[in-house]
Protein backbone atom coordinates (compact mmCIF):
# COMPACT_ATOMS: atom_id res chain seq x y z
CA UNK A 1 0.00 0.00 0.00
CA UNK A 2 1.31 3.33 -1.00
CA UNK A 3 1.76 6.17 1.08
CA UNK A 4 -1.06 8.31 0.11
CA UNK A 5 -3.70 5.62 -0.18
CA UNK A 6 -2.37 4.67 3.82
CA UNK A 7 -3.25 8.65 4.19
CA UNK A 8 -6.53 8.11 2.38
CA UNK A 9 -7.44 5.63 4.81
CA UNK A 10 -6.47 7.22 7.83
CA UNK A 11 -8.40 10.20 7.10
CA UNK A 12 -11.45 8.12 6.11
CA UNK A 13 -11.34 6.69 9.54
CA UNK A 14 -11.73 10.06 11.05
CA UNK A 15 -13.38 12.16 8.97
CA UNK A 16 -12.34 16.13 9.11
CA UNK A 17 -14.18 18.99 7.48
CA UNK A 18 -11.78 21.08 5.68
CA UNK A 19 -12.56 24.50 3.92
CA UNK A 20 -11.24 25.25 0.39
CA UNK A 21 -11.30 29.01 -0.07
CA UNK A 22 -11.17 29.26 -3.67
CA UNK A 23 -14.30 27.05 -4.54
CA UNK A 24 -15.29 28.24 -8.04
CA UNK A 25 -12.27 26.84 -9.14
CA UNK A 26 -12.25 24.09 -11.57
CA UNK A 27 -9.66 21.67 -9.81
CA UNK A 28 -11.01 22.72 -6.77
CA UNK A 29 -14.39 21.65 -7.91
CA UNK A 30 -13.47 18.55 -9.08
CA UNK A 31 -10.75 17.89 -5.99
CA UNK A 32 -14.07 18.38 -3.61
CA UNK A 33 -16.18 15.73 -5.75
CA UNK A 34 -13.60 13.09 -5.40
CA UNK A 35 -13.22 13.92 -1.94
CA UNK A 36 -16.52 13.53 -0.56
CA UNK A 37 -17.31 10.58 -2.65
CA UNK A 38 -14.69 8.86 -1.59
CA UNK A 39 -15.52 9.85 2.55
CA UNK A 40 -11.64 11.63 2.52
CA UNK A 41 -13.14 14.82 4.05
CA UNK A 42 -16.05 17.00 4.37
CA UNK A 43 -15.90 19.84 1.95
CA UNK A 44 -17.24 23.30 2.42
CA UNK A 45 -16.43 25.69 -0.81
CA UNK A 46 -16.36 29.20 -0.70
CA UNK A 47 -17.76 31.90 -2.84
CA UNK A 48 -20.77 32.32 -4.78
CA UNK A 49 -22.96 29.81 -4.21
CA UNK A 50 -24.98 30.27 -7.31
CA UNK A 51 -21.77 30.51 -9.06
CA UNK A 52 -20.31 27.47 -7.70
CA UNK A 53 -23.10 25.32 -8.39
CA UNK A 54 -22.88 27.14 -12.06
CA UNK A 55 -19.50 25.64 -12.77
CA UNK A 56 -19.60 22.79 -11.16
CA UNK A 57 -22.94 21.25 -13.75
CA UNK A 58 -20.87 22.62 -16.55
CA UNK A 59 -18.59 20.50 -15.55
CA UNK A 60 -20.65 17.58 -14.68
CA UNK A 61 -19.35 17.37 -10.82
CA UNK A 62 -21.24 16.12 -7.96
CA UNK A 63 -20.69 18.88 -5.18
CA UNK A 64 -24.16 17.90 -3.54
CA UNK A 65 -22.43 16.81 -0.27
CA UNK A 66 -20.29 20.21 -0.04
CA UNK A 67 -21.75 22.88 1.76
CA UNK A 68 -21.08 26.71 0.11
CA UNK A 69 -20.54 29.63 2.09
CA UNK A 70 -20.71 33.08 0.74
CA UNK A 71 -18.58 35.07 3.32
CA UNK A 72 -20.30 37.97 2.20
CA UNK A 73 -23.46 36.39 3.35
CA UNK A 74 -21.89 34.02 5.69
CA UNK A 75 -24.00 34.17 8.93
CA UNK A 76 -20.78 34.21 11.21
CA UNK A 77 -19.77 37.08 9.22
CA UNK A 78 -20.07 39.98 11.41
CA UNK A 79 -18.43 37.82 14.23
CA UNK A 80 -15.67 36.68 12.50
CA UNK A 81 -15.24 40.41 11.29
CA UNK A 82 -15.54 41.36 15.40
CA UNK A 83 -12.88 38.96 16.11
CA UNK A 84 -10.44 39.98 13.32
CA UNK A 85 -10.84 43.61 14.78
CA UNK A 86 -9.90 42.60 18.15
CA UNK A 87 -6.77 40.60 16.98
CA UNK A 88 -5.54 43.43 15.02
CA UNK A 89 -6.66 46.61 16.22
CA UNK A 90 -3.28 47.09 18.40
CA UNK A 91 -2.17 46.97 15.04
CA UNK A 92 -4.13 49.64 13.62
CA UNK A 93 -7.00 48.19 11.82
CA UNK A 94 -10.34 49.37 12.36
CA UNK A 95 -13.79 47.76 12.40
CA UNK A 96 -14.79 48.83 9.06
CA UNK A 97 -11.06 47.32 7.60
CA UNK A 98 -11.74 44.46 9.48
CA UNK A 99 -15.21 44.12 7.71
CA UNK A 100 -13.57 44.52 4.41
CA UNK A 101 -10.61 42.09 5.07
CA UNK A 102 -13.23 39.40 6.22
CA UNK A 103 -14.65 39.42 2.76
CA UNK A 104 -11.67 37.90 1.34
CA UNK A 105 -12.26 34.25 1.31
CA UNK A 106 -8.88 33.36 2.47
CA UNK A 107 -9.08 35.38 5.07
CA UNK A 108 -12.99 34.06 6.22
CA UNK A 109 -11.42 30.61 5.38
CA UNK A 110 -8.91 31.24 7.58
CA UNK A 111 -11.40 32.42 10.44
CA UNK A 112 -12.92 29.42 9.92
CA UNK A 113 -10.32 27.17 11.08
CA UNK A 114 -9.34 29.76 14.31
CA UNK A 115 -12.88 29.57 15.31
CA UNK A 116 -12.96 25.72 15.05
CA UNK A 117 -16.09 25.97 12.16
CA UNK A 118 -13.46 23.69 9.88
CA UNK A 119 -10.76 21.47 10.99
CA UNK A 120 -8.19 22.81 8.53
CA UNK A 121 -7.67 24.53 5.08
CA UNK A 122 -6.35 24.39 1.70
CA UNK A 123 -5.33 27.12 -0.80
CA UNK A 124 -2.94 28.12 -3.48
CA UNK A 125 -4.40 26.99 -6.90
CA UNK A 126 -4.74 30.64 -7.00
CA UNK A 127 -3.12 32.58 -4.98
CA UNK A 128 0.48 32.90 -3.74
CA UNK A 129 2.22 31.48 -0.68
CA UNK A 130 2.27 34.75 1.30
CA UNK A 131 -1.51 35.31 0.18
CA UNK A 132 -1.93 31.73 2.49
CA UNK A 133 0.55 32.79 4.96
CA UNK A 134 -0.82 36.13 5.56
CA UNK A 135 -4.11 35.52 7.44
CA UNK A 136 -2.69 32.65 9.13
CA UNK A 137 -0.46 34.20 10.93
CA UNK A 138 -2.56 37.19 11.64
CA UNK A 139 -5.16 35.10 13.04
CA UNK A 140 -4.63 31.32 13.79
CA UNK A 141 -0.77 32.23 14.74
CA UNK A 142 2.19 29.50 15.63
CA UNK A 143 1.95 26.57 17.65
CA UNK A 144 3.59 26.66 21.39
CA UNK A 145 6.77 26.50 21.57
CA UNK A 146 7.36 26.97 17.37
CA UNK A 147 8.78 30.39 16.06
CA UNK A 148 8.58 29.49 12.53
CA UNK A 149 5.96 28.46 10.08
CA UNK A 150 7.65 26.44 7.35
CA UNK A 151 7.20 23.72 4.51
CA UNK A 152 7.89 20.36 3.38
CA UNK A 153 7.25 17.99 0.49
CA UNK A 154 6.54 14.69 0.79
CA UNK A 155 8.75 12.98 -2.07
CA UNK A 156 7.80 9.44 -2.95
CA UNK A 157 11.06 7.79 -4.86
CA UNK A 158 11.19 4.62 -6.92
CA UNK A 159 14.27 3.62 -5.12
CA UNK A 160 15.28 2.52 -1.62
CA UNK A 161 16.81 5.83 0.00
CA UNK A 162 14.82 7.18 3.10
CA UNK A 163 12.11 5.57 4.41
CA UNK A 164 12.18 2.76 2.07
CA UNK A 165 11.77 5.41 -0.75
CA UNK A 166 10.27 8.05 0.93
CA UNK A 167 11.57 11.42 2.39
CA UNK A 168 10.53 14.45 3.58
CA UNK A 169 12.57 17.68 2.20
CA UNK A 170 12.03 21.24 4.12
CA UNK A 171 11.71 24.00 3.67
CA UNK A 172 10.51 24.09 -0.13
CA UNK A 173 8.09 26.91 -0.33
CA UNK A 174 8.45 29.28 2.80
CA UNK A 175 11.28 30.92 4.29
CA UNK A 176 13.62 32.12 1.40
CA UNK A 177 16.86 32.74 3.64
CA UNK A 178 16.87 31.38 7.32
CA UNK A 179 18.92 32.24 9.79
CA UNK A 180 20.62 29.66 11.88
CA UNK A 181 18.01 29.78 14.49
CA UNK A 182 15.26 29.06 11.87
CA UNK A 183 17.06 26.32 10.30
CA UNK A 184 17.45 24.48 13.70
CA UNK A 185 13.50 25.02 14.01
CA UNK A 186 12.86 24.18 10.45
CA UNK A 187 14.81 20.56 11.29
CA UNK A 188 12.79 20.29 14.85
CA UNK A 189 9.45 20.61 13.17
CA UNK A 190 9.90 18.07 10.04
CA UNK A 191 11.39 15.57 12.64
CA UNK A 192 8.56 15.68 14.33
CA UNK A 193 6.32 15.89 11.29
CA UNK A 194 8.46 12.63 10.40
CA UNK A 195 7.16 11.14 13.49
CA UNK A 196 3.92 11.94 13.95
CA UNK A 197 2.55 11.82 10.04
CA UNK A 198 4.75 9.77 8.60
CA UNK A 199 5.33 7.39 11.38
CA UNK A 200 9.42 7.75 10.71
CA UNK A 201 12.01 7.41 13.07
CA UNK A 202 13.43 10.84 11.78
CA UNK A 203 17.21 10.94 10.61
CA UNK A 204 17.31 14.50 9.70
CA UNK A 205 20.22 15.81 7.34
CA UNK A 206 21.05 19.63 7.21
CA UNK A 207 22.28 19.55 4.12
CA UNK A 208 25.22 21.88 2.47
CA UNK A 209 28.02 21.84 -0.22
CA UNK A 210 29.99 20.80 2.34
CA UNK A 211 30.16 17.43 4.43
CA UNK A 212 31.79 17.60 8.09
CA UNK A 213 34.45 20.75 7.68
CA UNK A 214 35.33 19.58 4.15
CA UNK A 215 34.96 23.40 2.99
CA UNK A 216 34.81 26.49 4.86
CA UNK A 217 32.26 29.42 4.09
CA UNK A 218 29.83 31.33 5.96
CA UNK A 219 27.02 29.92 4.51
CA UNK A 220 28.97 26.54 5.89
CA UNK A 221 29.04 28.10 9.08
CA UNK A 222 24.83 28.73 9.19
CA UNK A 223 24.17 25.44 8.62
CA UNK A 224 26.99 23.86 11.46
CA UNK A 225 25.56 26.46 14.06
CA UNK A 226 22.32 25.35 13.34
CA UNK A 227 22.82 22.06 13.40
CA UNK A 228 24.46 22.45 17.27
CA UNK A 229 21.41 24.54 18.19
CA UNK A 230 18.99 21.64 17.18
CA UNK A 231 20.99 19.46 19.32
CA UNK A 232 20.74 21.83 21.87
CA UNK A 233 17.18 22.37 21.97
CA UNK A 234 16.08 18.80 20.93
CA UNK A 235 18.91 16.05 22.25
CA UNK A 236 16.57 13.03 21.74
CA UNK A 237 16.37 13.72 17.58
CA UNK A 238 18.95 12.27 15.16
CA UNK A 239 19.68 15.63 13.78
CA UNK A 240 23.03 15.58 12.20
CA UNK A 241 25.11 18.21 9.50
CA UNK A 242 26.57 19.64 7.71
CA UNK A 243 26.01 16.66 5.14
CA UNK A 244 26.51 17.29 1.43
CA UNK A 245 23.64 15.14 -0.16
CA UNK A 246 25.22 11.77 -1.21
CA UNK A 247 26.71 11.45 2.24
CA UNK A 248 23.45 11.94 3.45
CA UNK A 249 21.77 9.04 1.63
CA UNK A 250 24.44 6.83 0.57
CA UNK A 251 25.87 4.21 3.21
CA UNK A 252 29.24 4.00 1.13
CA UNK A 253 29.23 7.84 0.87
CA UNK A 254 28.58 8.72 4.36
CA UNK A 255 31.11 5.69 5.31
CA UNK A 256 33.97 7.50 4.03
CA UNK A 257 32.71 11.16 4.40
CA UNK A 258 30.85 10.87 7.52
CA UNK A 259 31.40 7.66 10.07
CA UNK A 260 29.68 7.32 13.41
CA UNK A 261 27.16 9.59 12.15
CA UNK A 262 23.68 8.11 13.14
CA UNK A 263 21.88 10.07 10.24
CA UNK A 264 24.42 10.12 7.33
CA UNK A 265 23.63 7.54 4.84
CA UNK A 266 20.26 6.55 6.01
CA UNK A 267 18.77 9.85 6.49
CA UNK A 268 14.80 10.40 5.85
CA UNK A 269 14.67 13.95 6.16
CA UNK A 270 16.46 16.46 4.14
CA UNK A 271 16.70 20.02 5.15
CA UNK A 272 17.93 22.48 2.95
CA UNK A 273 20.25 25.63 3.88
CA UNK A 274 17.93 28.05 1.89
CA UNK A 275 14.55 28.03 -0.40
CA UNK A 276 16.41 28.19 -3.77
CA UNK A 277 17.99 24.85 -3.08
CA UNK A 278 15.19 23.41 -1.56
CA UNK A 279 12.86 24.65 -4.36
CA UNK A 280 15.15 23.63 -6.81
CA UNK A 281 16.17 20.30 -5.46
CA UNK A 282 12.26 18.83 -5.37
CA UNK A 283 11.55 20.12 -9.02
CA UNK A 284 14.87 18.47 -10.33
CA UNK A 285 13.54 14.85 -8.23
CA UNK A 286 10.17 15.60 -9.44
CA UNK A 287 11.15 16.14 -13.05
CA UNK A 288 14.18 13.46 -13.32
CA UNK A 289 13.38 10.85 -11.12
CA UNK A 290 9.83 10.59 -11.44
CA UNK A 291 8.76 11.33 -7.98
CA UNK A 292 5.46 12.10 -6.40
CA UNK A 293 6.00 15.36 -4.85
CA UNK A 294 3.13 15.81 -2.25
CA UNK A 295 2.93 19.48 -0.89
CA UNK A 296 3.87 21.81 -0.06
CA UNK A 297 2.62 20.81 3.82
CA UNK A 298 3.08 23.88 6.00
CA UNK A 299 3.75 23.15 9.65
CA UNK A 300 4.29 25.31 12.78
CA UNK A 301 0.81 26.74 12.28
CA UNK A 302 -1.44 26.44 15.30
CA UNK A 303 -3.79 24.74 13.08
CA UNK A 304 -3.85 22.94 9.95
CA UNK A 305 -3.55 25.45 6.99
CA UNK A 306 -1.64 23.81 3.74
CA UNK A 307 -0.87 25.48 0.56
CA UNK A 308 -0.74 24.47 -2.33
CA UNK A 309 1.62 24.71 -5.98
CA UNK A 310 -0.63 27.07 -8.52
CA UNK A 311 0.54 24.39 -11.11
CA UNK A 312 -1.08 21.60 -9.11
CA UNK A 313 -3.76 19.05 -10.00
CA UNK A 314 -7.24 18.32 -8.95
CA UNK A 315 -5.15 15.11 -7.38
CA UNK A 316 -2.85 17.15 -5.96
CA UNK A 317 -5.61 19.04 -3.86
CA UNK A 318 -7.10 16.11 -2.68
CA UNK A 319 -3.92 14.62 -1.34
CA UNK A 320 -3.09 17.60 0.07
CA UNK A 321 -6.66 17.45 2.12
CA UNK A 322 -5.49 13.94 2.89
CA UNK A 323 -2.97 15.27 4.46
CA UNK A 324 -4.88 18.12 6.15
CA UNK A 325 -6.90 15.67 7.69
CA UNK A 326 -4.85 13.56 9.58
CA UNK A 327 -2.67 16.43 10.86
CA UNK A 328 -5.99 17.75 11.97
CA UNK A 329 -6.44 14.00 13.69
CA UNK A 330 -3.07 14.67 15.21
CA UNK A 331 -3.79 18.28 16.34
Amino acid sequence: MDFMTKMKNQAKADRKTIVLPEGFEERNLTAAAQITQEGIANIVLLGNEEEIRNKAAELSLDISKCEMIDPIKGEHFEEYANTFYELRKKKGVTPEQAKEIMKDPMYYGTMMVKMDAVDGMVAGALHTTGDLLRPGLQIVKTSPGTSVVSSFFIMETNTQLGDHGTLLFADCAVNPMPDEDQLASIAISTAETAKHLMGFDPKVAMLSFSTKGSAQHDVVTKVQNAVKKANEQRPDLKIDGELQADAALVASVAAQKAPGSDVAGQANVLVFPDLQSGNIGYKLVQRFAGADAIGPICQGFAKPINDLSRGCSAEDIVNVVAVTGVQAQNN
